[in-house]
């Protein structure tokens, strides 16, 4: 299922979420329901985050490169696609030129 390219009826929150120098900046959206999203964009550049509860990553648009926390390998994303990180967990995520945006949404 491709990720909506816009969300209606929701709360955003306008401070921005600003991690590694402004190389990742996000905004939470919250959805009617109690449901939780982040939109960002991610710079060039290789960047480790940790995960509370399980999240999903959709790429909008660019392109990335993603090692999850004990994997051997690292699995390319581009726009259209998604990934699933474990709760207690987290991932390298390098993004290699241009700009990567994301959905992430909170399972």
């Amino acid at each position: 299922m491709p990720s909506p390219e816009q969300f209606t009826g929701v709360t955003a929150i306008a401070k921005a979420n600003v991690y590694f120098d402004g190389k990742v900046v996000s905004h939470t959206i919250l959805l009617p329901g109690g449901a939780k999203k982040t939109l960002g964009l991610i710079y060039p550049g290789s960047y480790h985050f940790g995960t509370a509860a399980p999240e999903r990553m959709e790429i909008i648009a660019g392109a990335c490169r993603v090692t999850l926390d004990g994997a051997a390998v690292a699995r390319d994303f581009a726009a259209g696609t998604s990934f699933d990180v474990p709760g207690n967990s987290g991932f390298t995520i390098e993004v290699p030129a241009g700009i990567c945006e994301y959905v992430c949404s909170f399972l």
